[in-house]
């Protein structure tokens, strides 16, 4: 029987147990399927710890997510095509979730589709090397609740273990005598830590926006963003301030390149991730930078060098889960023969032109657009629900123009389901009032 390894049970992960459960509901006979987890649950950065560093085996803490973080984009662009939000909530809710609303969102799915039996959880894959003669993947696994590792083989691995977990981390003159707390934003918990303090953020990603508005919204004394290229020049409340990048720090004072300085207590490096996979032999490693699409991967999907591995979710994101989704299906469906691939040196070319085009996009809204049609275009060759990209490109468009208008409010504002029609209520407390992000606190009617 073939037999298929998946690493990682988060979102990517997730998306491919379901994938393979849609079809066996459907009446298919599929491969063995064994999916390694090395946290003690699902979720992948969904699956929140206060833990950072190391976890209780000594592994790499894989979480990224912090205590308030909500979502920083519409959950109307990340909607799961067969199960939208009001079927697991019951009702229609705000456009921005929080944390613990999301991942009972992503749990709720996986619960119905009664796919836990095939995870092995606290089990870390340590190495994946592919035999030639035998056409076969050796897995090592450390099975952490035996204390012990074992080799499996298997005829396909699909790699589902993110890339947001490993941090890349710059060097500044005088961060060793830093009189204060560094720290990267894989490692940031929670807001109230630097409430009173004047904070420093290097850098200008999602995390750089989203890590200083918590800490403005839990009461920090201000922020200063340093970039390297360009500031994201949003209209920022009063204590906010936009510099060039740091060149050093002496104590507590940051000087940065236009020659201006500031007291700093505490320094936020919001640098970004690599894609990192150290459990993956040479010849199968994915190395590349964190673009729409990815070096080597076909349809972003299949390893160009062997196509009996696949990656899933390795690409900088608009979208995210119902991507996940479209890619999950079209792997099981290239798994099970359903879809015939074409020659090494035809995905190669194909591969090539789609970096083109990327490289050619004129702005965030062209992005945006180019993965909503390559999400599409996988749809296509399966049988995953159709939903209205063009619907969910819309809230896309309509977020970023809410940013632009305030940048602290733009969570307040609500757009339409793709897959039900329905606009999205108004959540019952402005974003910077709800300092209460629990489930609880988020679904209840009334503030």
């Amino acid at each position: 029987m073939t037999r298929v390894a998946i690493i990682g049970a988060g979102p990517s992960g997730l998306a491919q147990l379901r994938a393979f459960q849609s079809a066996k509901e459907k009446g298919a006979d599929i491969p063995e399927i064994v999916c390694f987890e090395k946290q003690s649950n699902w979720g992948g950065l969904w699956n929140y710890t206060w833990r950072t560093g190391l976890d209780e085996y000594g592994e790499p803490v894989h979480c990224s997510m912090y205590r308030y973080l909500w979502s920083n984009g519409p959950k109307e662009g990340l909607e799961f095509a067969d199960y939208s939000f009001e079927e697991h909530f019951g009702k229609p809710i705000a456009s921005y979730p929080p944390r613990a609303v999301l991942f009972d969102y992503i749990e709720g799915r996986v619960k119905k589709a009664g796919v836990r039996d095939m995870i092995r959880f606290n089990s870390p894959v340590r190495h994946v090397t592919y035999d030639d003669e035998e056409g076969v993947f050796r897995v090592t696994v450390k099975d952490h609740e035996k204390d012990e590792e074992y080799t499996e083989d298997f005829d396909y691995v699909i790699v589902a273990s993110g890339h947001f977990s490993t941090p890349n981390v710059p060097d500044f003159e005088g961060l060793d005598a830093f009189n204060g707390r560094v720290l990267h934003a894989h490692d940031f918990r929670d807001a109230l830590e630097f409430k009173d303090k004047d904070i420093l953020i290097i850098g200008t990603s999602y995390s750089a926006e989203d890590i200083g508005s918590q800490c403005w919204k839990y009461g920090c004394k201000s922020v200063t963003v340093s970039h390297r290229t360009a500031p994201m020049g949003y209209k920022w409340p009063d204590n906010w301030e936009e510099v060039p990048l740091l060149q050093k720090v002496e104590k507590n004072t940051a000087t940065f390149k236009d020659g201006s300085q500031k007291h700093v207590d505490a320094i936020i490096l919001c640098t970004g991730y690599l894609h990192h996979f150290p459990f993956m032999a040479e010849d199968l490693k994915l190395k590349t930078n964190n673009r729409l699409y990815p070096v080597n991967l076909y349809n972003g999907v299949v390893w160009e060098y062997n196509p009996k591995l696949m990656y899933l979710g390795m690409q900088d994101q608009w979208y995210t889960f119902n991507m996940f989704d479209a890619q999950a299906w079209y792997a099981r469906d290239v798994v099970m023969g359903r879809i015939d691939l074409p020659s090494q040196e035809e995905m190669h070319a194909d591969i090539d032109h789609w970096r083109e085009v990327e490289d050619n996009l004129e702005d965030d809204y062209a992005a945006i657009r180019f993965q909503g049609d390559y999400t599409m275009r996988l749809m296509a060759l399966t049988d995953y629900p159709d939903f209205d990209v063009s619907e969910s490109n819309e809230a896309f468009f309509q977020w970023k123009k809410h940013k632009k208008e305030n940048i602290m409010t733009f969570r307040n504002h609500g757009y339409k389901s793709a897959l039900t029609g329905t606009m999205a209520p108004e959540h019952h407390t402005p974003w910077k009032d709800a300092l209460d992000d629990s489930l609880e606190s988020y679904l209840q009617t009334e503030s």
